[in-house]
């Protein structure tokens, strides 16, 4: 039975967003062969769409939040050893049986920071895709970016290379609050950063914000709600800042036996809900637990909107994720357990998890109450079950709790269960990964 009590003080080491389904620590070697039957198989739906993940894992400084697989201080020569890797298991996967032959809906490039490539070093990169992979028309093209990474000739080079949605990471506007919790750009950066972009063209330029950094206040969070307005973006994304074991301020929590100032759960929630409100304001739309967007614009994002429907994604990159025909798989997280095998033409996957129906159907069913609102005919078609019946005893401990509100055609999270959407979803998970570690 979900608690959640759990997360109405103060921010404790853990993991607490959730981007799969089953948890990644029941992954494992085991199932590695699994996986390499799966890629050399012709796939159950050849005609399911199919996206690509380029994982940069290079950045100028390591965030005290960060629990993503990054490298700072890397030089030219091994950042272009880990290109040629990377696009070696690009080619693997391209000629391989599962993926031949079928387009990409989208190419999404994540870090780490793909902004610290040299404009070079982008293109040459993306013709090595071109040249094994084909696009659709309306391939969605999402790149992350760091302001003080950005030149407006870089820009141009991002948007040459198919790039339809920049991401920016702002995360904040508050130069002491950026300072301290280990960001390498500031203010200035992310105005000139955000201007050469609108000069630029692209079809889509989002925001990333957190709330509750250490070091943010009420009137600091407000000033960077406003600031963030001032931009104009066509979407913005907002997450609610967590404490993963492997991020920099976890250690020092362990080694000090005190947590750093993180602002508390209740405080997090009030800030998002304000920030919601004041862009509900100016006439965005909520699609999402993180989301907002102008209701006029391109404000789609088919890489998450993949992810979260369990459609096909090939994650390339030290430590990347895929998900393919029912199959989960990591990579190796270790530079040269990466690098190595690629340089043989071998597999660089670590870990693997086949999943079941069920599972399946929990996945898609957690991911996509994200979004605020499910439909359930999609869950009916797919999977031939109701989820209102199936999550039924779940479902009545949230709707006492006015978290949700059950319908006939769906479920529909309250404001309330938007703001603490990740922390309602492990209620769904089957008893046996409920009290299992996350990651």
């Amino acid at each position: 039975m979900l608690n959640l009590d759990v997360i109405d003080d103060k921010t404790d080491v853990g993991s607490y967003f959730i981007a799969t389904y089953p948890p990644f620590s029941v992954w494992s070697a085991a199932h590695v062969p699994a996986a390499l039957r799966t890629i050399g198989t012709s796939p159950t739906d050849s005609n399911a769409p199919l996206g690509l993940y380029l994982h940069i894992p290079f950045c100028r400084k390591r965030c005290k939040f960060c629990y993503f697989r990054i490298f700072t201080g890397k030089n030219s020569d091994e950042v272009e050893t880990y290109l040629t890797a990377l696009s070696q298991e690009v080619e693997l996967y391209a000629d391989s049986a599962m993926a031949a032959g079928r387009p990409l809906n989208f190419v999404y490039f994540g870090g780490g920071t793909p902004s610290f490539l040299s404009s070079d070093q982008l293109q040459r990169l993306m013709d090595r895709v071109g040249d094994k992979w084909r696009r659709t028309d309306d391939c969605e093209g999402s790149f992350e970016c760091e302001p003080g990474t950005l030149r407006k000739g870089k820009l141009e080079t991002i948007k040459a290379i198919g790039t339809t949605r920049l991401s920016l990471g702002i995360e904040h506007f508050d130069d002491e609050v950026l300072l301290e919790n280990g960001r390498a750009h500031n203010s200035g950066d992310i105005n000139q950063s955000f201007e050469w972009a609108r000069e630029v063209g692209f079809d889509q330029i989002n925001v990333d914000l957190i709330a509750g950094m250490v070091g943010d206040t009420e009137s600091k969070w407000k000033r960077t709600v406003e600031e963030t307005l001032k931009l104009d973006p066509d979407s913005v994304t907002i997450y609610q800042m967590e404490l993963p074991p492997n991020s920099t301020y976890a250690r020092e929590a362990r080694e000090s036996g005190d947590a750093p100032p993180v602002a508390d759960w209740p405080t997090k929630r009030a800030w998002v809900d304000y920030a919601f409100g004041q862009f509900e304001s100016a006439g965005y739309v909520i699609t999402s637990a993180y989301t907002v967007v102008k209701p006029e614009g391109d404000g789609r994002f088919v890489y998450r909107d993949a992810v979260w429907r369990g459609l096909d994604m090939i994650g390339t990159g030290v430590a990347s994720f895929s998900h393919f025909d029912g199959l989960h798989v990591q990579n190796f997280d270790k530079w040269d357990a990466y690098i190595d095998p690629l340089s043989r033409g071998d597999w660089p996957i670590a870990r693997a998890y086949p999943t079941n129906k069920v599972e399946r159907l929990i996945r898609e069913f957690v991911l996509q109450l994200k979004f605020g609102r499910l439909e359930a005919a999609p869950f009916r078609e797919q999977f031939g079950v109701e989820v209102t019946e199936q999550f039924a005893d779940q479902l009545k401990m949230l709707t006492d709790r006015q978290m949700l509100i059950v319908e006939k055609d769906g479920v529909t999270l309250t404001r309330e269960g938007l703001l603490r959407a990740d922390s309602l979803l492990p209620s769904f998970f089957e008893p046996k990964f409920r009290n299992v570690p996350y990651s």
